[in-house]
């Protein structure tokens, strides 16, 4: 094996470096602390002009151009907020319980967080992808992944609600995820740290050359959305940061950004950034869907569940599946192929045309621009410049389309405006930076004030930006909210790029931390809504689809309660002949068949969430009563004027008693 990677080998050099990113820095925190004060009192420099809080406005009665949808890192779930207003409109659970509506809690969708480690009600979401037809937004699902237990899920932008999640295995931190190809033949999942795969007991010391970094290729099912593993490529165990898709010209091809190529195991920010170059890992997987198709790749054991909720029967099942095809990448010339890229990478994003890759090293102050077509002609005259673990290696200059000269300092992430134009963050410098693809001149920077991570253009990721709006996603709050408690929340700010030159025009608190967004005009979203369930097609198999069939029933010291609500009343309303110690099931159907009107649904006592119905739907919960005594149950969603009358009560004996079950409406 030849792996031929520059190093640093001089102490002075690397003391030279270190005191340049010591003294930018220093002036990075003199820069920000110079935007107000502690104290909650705003400098001159931060306010907003009228105008541009005119922008943003969005009207009583009016509605929001774009639908964001931003990552909720550490909350596992996605949030959805309108623009340019900034509103939030609603956070979906993901990969998280939400005692708002009883997800993760009701017994419907408890098998949603069913993975191969059990239960999981909890995950880190990142990058939020939209489904795309012909390299262009279509607005039928979201994907999203969850880095801690690797998974990937699918939200349908029907109902905005999670519709599927697929764990992968041979995965751990499942961070260059989840980038959608322009057809939406798949939803890609990377994963951040190599392990040993398959998983065994080893020597952590043993990492280099026995760690493996699984890249799964997920396909994606044309009319349903219904997510299957079609193989996971199995590569050399270096860290896999981020990726996206080919477009146009370099439709089927994926890149991934990779660091640690050192194959370092402690102390990474020293041990991984020794070598002058990592490597942006470019996959030609038409290539190797043509290899698994004649018969390729292994097929191996692999636990890991796949969970789909049904529209039909209101309810999800979690299935168990045993094995992956994986393949070796050494056995399919031509699939995969290694451009070195400035040291530490994280973004790699792609323009709309397809014919430029952008990938930067974290600790570089240029912006470094790979040609697709110039990385086609060093592989067809088979240019290469090295291997690393039998995989090519391309030559740095005959790929290299250009460099973006003092861009910032620390890029990042790099969206596309409709004009030709691509927009930088630079993490260290804290601005975003605007440069013209293709001259590689920079037109214009504005500071964010904060350390910036991302940076979302609606349809920046896509063959059509919508060239309106950018978002950057901010990583620390700074001074522009009052500095109340040890913590705030993120920000995100809004910046118009109509014009030759960015405006700042807004910026909003984010919940969790936001990494990715993406953002759809609300055109596309809102003719496909979903306004309510049809009760007549309501399959859930504990539904009470008409009041009549209300009833409570006990199968030794479990009860079932078959329950019925509509404004504003439940049905059966009290309920006697309960025990302490049993278990008692409330199999709720909300019967209304108008827009917006969920019902709620509370029982004293009970040792999980309480529910949020969607007109015609049904939903469970679990109830065991601990106390004697008459316990009252009702609606939590104000609903009519009634509201408060909508309410019940269940009487509770001691576990010897004899009563028999009664219950009655109106009597």
């Amino acid at each position: 094996m030849h792996l031929r990677l520059n190093k640093i080998t001089t102490n002075t050099l690397q003391m030279k470096k270190y005191s340049f990113y010591l003294v930018t820095l220093l002036g990075s925190v003199l820069f920000l602390s110079g935007c107000g004060d502690q104290n909650g009192n705003a400098s001159s420099n931060g306010a907003l002009a009228s105008n541009n809080a005119e922008k943003v406005y969005v009207a009583p009665g009016e509605h929001d151009e774009f639908y964001a949808f931003m990552s909720g890192g550490y909350s596992g779930n996605v949030t959805v907020y309108g623009l340019p207003s900034g509103r939030m409109f609603k956070e979906i659970p993901v990969f998280s319980q939400f005692p708002t509506n009883g997800y993760g809690y009701s017994e419907e969708t408890k098998p949603m967080l069913e993975t191969s480690f059990g239960f999981i009600p909890n995950d880190d979401s990142h990058h939020p992808d939209i489904s795309q037809t012909n390299g262009e937004l279509d607005g039928r699902w979201l994907f999203i992944n969850g880095n801690n237990t690797p998974r990937i899920a699918r939200i349908d932008l029907k109902t905005f609600e999670t519709a599927e999640i697929i764990e992968v295995p041979n995965s751990a931190g499942n961070h260059s995820s989840s980038y959608i190809t322009e057809n939406s033949e798949y939803v890609v999942a990377g994963t951040r740290f190599s392990v040993p795969i398959p998983q065994r007991d080893m020597p952590i010391k043993d990492y280099k050359g026995n760690f493996k970094g699984a890249l799964s290729f997920i396909s994606i099912e044309p009319e349903t959305g219904h997510m299957d593993i079609k193989f996971q490529l199995i590569m050399p165990g270096f860290n896999y940061d981020l990726s996206h898709p080919g477009r146009g010209k370099s439709h089927g091809w994926f890149f991934f950004t990779t660091y640690n190529t050192e194959e370092a195991n402690s102390l990474l920010e020293v041990n991984a950034s020794q070598n002058d170059k990592d490597f942006i890992a470019a996959v030609n997987w038409k290539k190797i869907e043509e290899y698994v198709a004649n018969g390729g790749g292994t097929m191996v054991p692999a636990n890991y569940t796949h969970n789909v909720y049904s529209d039909e029967t209101h309810s999800a099942t979690s299935t168990m599946k045993k094995e992956v095809l994986t393949v070796d990448p050494t056995k399919v010339p031509g699939a995969v192929f290694f451009m070195p890229t400035p040291k530490s990478p994280h973004g790699v994003d792609v323009n709309p045309t397809g014919d430029y890759i952008v990938g930067n090293g974290k600790l570089s102050a240029d912006l470094t621009v790979f040609s697709f077509d110039k990385m086609i002609a060093a592989i067809d005259a088979k240019k290469y410049d090295g291997e690393a673990y039998g995989l090519p290696i391309l030559k740095f200059e005959d790929v290299l389309a250009g460099q973006v000269k003092s861009g910032g300092l620390g890029p990042l992430h790099t969206e596309f405006d409709d004009k030709g134009n691509a927009y930088t963050t630079f993490f260290i410098s804290s601005e975003v930076v605007k440069w013209k693809v293709g001259t590689w001149e920079v037109i214009d920077r504005k500071p964010t004030f904060y350390s910036v991570g991302h940076c979302m253009i609606p349809g920046g990721n896509s063959r059509k930006p919508f060239g309106k709006y950018l978002i950057s996603l901010n990583k620390i709050t700074k001074d522009r909210y009052l500095p109340t408690g040890p913590e705030l929340e993120h920000s995100a700010q809004l910046y118009d790029i109509s014009g030759d030159k960015m405006e700042l025009i807004y910026d909003f608190p984010t919940h969790g931390e936001p990494h990715y967004a993406a953002a759809i005009p609300a055109s596309i979203l809102a003719p496909k809504s979903q306004k309510i369930y049809k009760l007549a097609e309501n399959e859930h198999p504990f539904a009470t689809k008409n009041v009549s069939d209300a009833r409570v029933e006990r199968e030794g010291n479990v009860v079932h309660v078959y329950m019925a609500m509509i404004r504003s009343h439940f049905t059966p309303d009290n309920i006697e002949g309960i025990k302490v110690g049993d278990t008692v099931y409330f199999h709720i159907t909300n019967h209304e068949q108008d827009f917006d009107v969920p019902h709620g649904f509370m029982m004293i006592g009970a040792n999980n969430s309480g529910l949020l119905i969607m007109p015609g739907q049904t939903k469970t919960t679990v109830w065991e009563p601990k106390q004697e005594g008459v316990w009252p149950f009702y609606c939590t969603d104000f609903c009519s004027a009634l509201h408060q009358e909508m309410q019940g009560y269940i009487r509770v004996s001691p576990a010897s008693s004899n009563l028999d079950l009664s219950w009655s409406l109106g009597e």
